[in-house]
């Protein structure tokens, strides 16, 4: 089977099984649903957008610079011959 007969055959599913709802319970379900979608939404922007965020710091470049250039350990030995 394909996906989108499967994706089909569950709507359809779904749907004789919500057959029975009063009107009301559709209607909840409809916004609830709506309500869903409309995060997932939001909810990939803000991560996408998030994946190309910068490096945020209340220091300015230099500082940065200085800091992590003093923060340097060096433990070369050189051997002789």
């Amino acid at each position: 089977m394909k996906t989108v007969d499967i994706n089909n055959s569950l709507i359809d599913g779904y749907l004789q099984l919500l057959h029975n709802l009063s009107p009301n319970n559709k209607l909840d379900l409809i916004s609830k649903l709506s309500l869903s979608l409309k995060t997932d939404i939001t909810d990939k922007r803000k991560s996408f957008k998030k994946s190309f965020g910068a490096f945020e710091s209340e220091k300015s470049a230099d500082e940065i610079i200085t800091e992590i250039r003093k923060s340097r350990t060096f433990n070369r030995q050189i051997e002789s011959f």
